[in-house]
């Protein structure tokens, strides 16, 4: 398994009377599974102000669908032969249909009747509890045949810089027979790799990064802990794959706890840095498709500037699809492996 890294200095002449030289240095990184390359640069210290969470949040509560005063009237209903009781509801939990669709099956988890929840409150129950909810509709309309149970995907936008338009936690549930394009790319790669050596390229990975040490994490039940050695989050990518699952649909009910878990850990550890949003997705093959390998992905986002809402995503990424990394990753996994 190959890390590759093209290493660059800039050389610049500070703005002294002496004109002092100056070599900046960065990385070029590419993916050791796809070659997307991702660049280690633009280097600062992780370390974010919080802001004014009253303020962010004050009267968002009046607009709410999914606070309690509103969520049973406005939300609304899934067909007879998807679901037969029109809506999942799990204590104070509720999925139901985007009404804003991404795909044929797009759906909202509403994680609790709380319209704010920080970060640091996301608690593994809770956490565990809304993925169970997501499995037991994944596997209800797998059961009744329908044609776009191919491929299980939970996203989370977590608070307004992970591009979450809502402050009430939720999560973007879909069932699908299209993947999402770098899904596609890694599963193509992964029955590549594993067509010319014979092997699993998750299995593999877990064995180079667990022996390497430089970003491994830690494990939790079967599940290994990683940062990513070519992050799209401009402070890393926590990554988790669990050993012997090649799809949504193999994960277990403890698996589902033991990823909760992970995720809190990786949650406290990027709090430290004033971090309090985050991407979540996962990542899946088909049912039975022994190449690919189950993995989540936990990305923390951040405005680069405060005061002005600058959104972390600049033309570099959002055009390009080339993205950057303000730190080197293994720096960032010293940072947050004591959590593990």
């Amino acid at each position: 398994m190959d890390f590759k890294a093209d290493s660059k200095l800039t050389h610049i002449l500070n703005p002294d009377e002496q004109r002092t030289p100056r070599d900046i240095p960065s990385q070029v990184r590419y993916d050791p599974l796809t070659g997307r390359t991702a660049r280690i640069c633009h280097f600062m210290e992780l370390k974010w102000p919080k802001p004014d969470f009253e303020a962010m949040i004050r009267g968002s509560e009046s607009y709410c669908p999914f606070c309690p005063d509103k969520i049973m009237v406005v939300t609304p209903f899934f067909p007879e032969d998807i679901l037969p009781e029109s809506r999942m509801v799990r204590g104070n939990k509720v999925l139901t249909p985007n009404i804003a669709p991404y795909d044929g099956l797009s759906c909202v988890a509403v994680v609790s009747d709380r319209h704010y929840i920080p970060m640091l409150e996301l608690t593994p129950e809770l956490i565990a509890d809304n993925l169970a909810m997501c499995m037991e509709f994944f596997r209800k309309v797998h059961d009744t045949g329908h044609e776009e149970s191919v491929y299980h995907l939970v996203n989370w936008n977590y608070m307004p810089p992970s591009g979450s338009s809502l402050i009430h936690p939720h999560l973007q549930v879909f069932i699908t027979s299209h993947e999402p394009n770098l899904m596609r790319e890694e599963n193509r790669a992964a029955a590549a790799y594993a067509e010319k050596n014979g092997s699993n390229y998750w299995q593999d990975l877990i064995k180079e990064e667990q022996s390497r040490g430089e970003r491994f994490l830690g494990r939790i039940g079967r599940t290994a802990w990683m940062m990513s050695y070519a992050p799209l989050g401009v402070a890393g990518d926590v990554v988790a794959v669990v050993e012997g699952a090649h799809c949504t649909m193999d994960l277990t009910e403890q698996d589902l706890k033991d990823l909760a878990l992970g995720l809190s850990k990786a949650m406290a550890g990027y709090d430290r840095m004033g971090i309090y949003s985050f991407n979540m997705n996962f990542f899946t093959g088909k049912i039975g498709e022994q190449s690919a390998g189950f993995h989540a992905v936990f990305s923390p986002r951040a405005y680069f500037n405060q005061a002005l809402g600058t959104a972390d995503v600049g033309a570099l990424r959002n055009l390009y699809n080339e993205s950057i990394c303000m730190s080197y990753p293994e720096m960032i996994a010293d940072w947050l492996r004591p959590d593990f």
